[in-house]
């Protein structure tokens, strides 16, 4: 079913793991700020989180409660979500670009009894409680909340025990709350280990958010699966990315392909990536395409890694391996800790090289969605395979090439046509920064293409010109009737462009 066994689970919880560090590698750093320099040792973090807990237990919290986090990146907020898994409470993630209507949901549905913020963050909770009408208490981070004895109070937390509740981006309704167990956790954190081969010594460049299933899993528990570090700025920066990266002496670094379009269309950057011990950068939550990453390696030296992950199998299924080894691209690669199955409509095996949902089974995969018996039972069959929504083929070799989501496709004429093909076709355009097709309604064929681009400043590219590039490229009839320019395009907060806030921004019919 798949090229590659899923590989047993590392067992144990994220308190387990901390602790096992700590007493096996005291002294190595896993923590560190790139801009100041500061860093935090094993020593450091179990005694950090030990402290944190001491201090929410101190609050009248008990281990199973849950506890929201509304923060953005640091080594501090890195503290605060590691001490959440360690005291065995239900972390749950605020995405803090969703807006207050979400916020104010998210509180809400997941039943938080406290809400860990910071100055940055506070007001827009607030304001999300007054709108919802709640009333959680906030608790705004400071650093001497990790400096409390431990009271060695608390009950151990079990590998089964619901670990982490992120809530999907709520594209199509209200968003699905992903519950996520301690075991699971570890699982996806071991699929990035043993992906890129991480070791002791690899150290990872996050600047993806905290609060995205990407950032937290795969630069932050994927290192400690590891026994490595992570050097986490504030934030993302294109004028600051390898200055920081180069500082910490990272070795391979997680980002969307809107930030390696973003970093490709800037200056500079190429004498900082030769300095650094790079092996690798990865790309995930969105494809990546073939012309930009083909550019990007060129212009900085690195080899880029597609890989693919969701929220659900706590972040990734998977991913092409390292150099030497063959990476294909514009495929997100082969399977790593867990099975991968191209099914048809029955959730049957189809043939290699046919069209089908992509499947997913193993340890990494969500316990179920908060509240919400339906979508669960949409979601998850009763052998225990995932249905992601995506669509791809498997080739002769294993790899997976993704051909489009279901709910995405555009149907003109009766054909099938993914969007990801338009973007494609766009992207070969040098000036194009981000690109999204998308269907409109229309009374001849049900339904037509449109697209919007960000383009380079100062581009003199006309939409006719773009047009004419996707006609070379797709034939006419696969092509956009119109392309929109824009200053930006709406994302997700893991750098995905969302298709319906598009066409809803754009006023487009629905």
């Amino acid at each position: 079913m798949n090229a590659s066994e899923p590989h047993a689970a590392i067992g144990g919880t994220v308190r387990d793991l901390i602790d096992r560090r700590a007493d096996q590698t005291p002294d190595a750093v896993f923590l560190m700020d790139p801009r100041t320099g500061t860093s935090v040792t094993y020593a450091d973090l179990a005694r950090k989180v030990r402290g944190f807990a001491a201090g929410l237990r101190a609050r009248g919290l008990r281990s199973g409660d849950t506890v929201a986090f509304a923060l953005t990146n640091g080594p501090q907020s890195a503290l605060a979500i590691l001490g959440l898994f360690y005291g065995g409470w239900h972390a749950t993630a605020v995405n803090l670009v969703s807006g207050k209507d979400i916020i104010g949901y998210v509180l809400g549905h997941s039943e938080a009894r406290l809400v860990i913020a910071q100055d940055a963050t506070a007001a827009a909770v607030a304001e999300a409680q007054a709108d919802a009408g709640l009333s959680v208490p906030v608790l705004v981070l400071t650093p001497d909340a990790f400096d409390l004895p431990d009271d060695g109070a608390g009950s151990r937390p079990d590998a089964d025990d619901d670990a982490l509740l992120m809530y999907t981006s709520g594209t199509t309704g209200r968003p699905k709350g992903v519950v996520l167990t301690q075991a699971n956790l570890l699982a996806g954190g071991q699929a990035t280990t043993l992906a890129h081969a991480l070791t002791v010594d690899d150290r990872a460049m996050c600047v993806l958010p905290l609060y995205h299933i990407n950032g937290l899993i795969v630069t932050v528990i994927a290192p400690l699966v590891s026994g490595g570090s992570v050097a986490m700025p504030d934030r993302f920066s294109v004028s600051t990315f390898w200055g920081d990266l180069a500082r910490a002496g990272c070795t391979w670094f997680s980002v969307v392909p809107t930030q390696i379009s973003y970093l490709l269309h800037a200056k500079g950057g190429e004498a900082e990536a030769a300095a650094a011990p790079l092996r690798f950068g990865r790309s995930a939550s969105a494809p990546l395409s073939p012309d930009v990453q083909q550019a990007f390696e060129r212009r900085f030296g690195v080899p880029i890694v597609e890989t693919m992950g969701l929220t659900e199998t706590a972040a990734q299924i998977l991913s092409n391996p390292l150099p030497p080894a063959t990476r294909k691209i514009g495929s997100p690669g082969i399977p790593f800790g867990n099975e991968v199955m191209i099914a048809n409509t029955a959730q049957a095996e189809v043939p290699r090289g046919q069209e089908g949902e992509i499947l997913v089974r193993g340890p990494n995969v969500m316990k179920h969605y908060l509240k919400n018996e339906a979508a669960t039972a949409e979601a998850l069959t009763r052998d225990g395979w995932l249905r992601t929504g995506d669509l791809g083929r498997m080739d002769p070799d294993g790899y997976v090439f993704i051909t489009g989501r279901l709910k995405e496709l555009i149907i003109k004429g009766g054909e099938n046509i993914a969007p990801r093909e338009i973007d494609e076709a766009l992207y070969t355009h040098p000036d194009i920064v981000e690109a999204a097709a998308f269907a409109c309604p229309c009374p001849r064929y049900g339904q037509r293409i449109e697209a919007a681009v960000k383009l380079v400043e100062g581009s003199p590219v006309s939409e006719q010109e773009l047009i004419d590039v996707c006609r070379d490229r797709l034939g006419a009839y696969k092509s956009p009737d119109r392309i929109h320019f824009l200053p930006e395009l709406p994302k997700g907060p893991s750098g995905k462009i969302q298709r319906k806030k598009l066409i809803e921004m754009l006023n487009v019919p629905a």
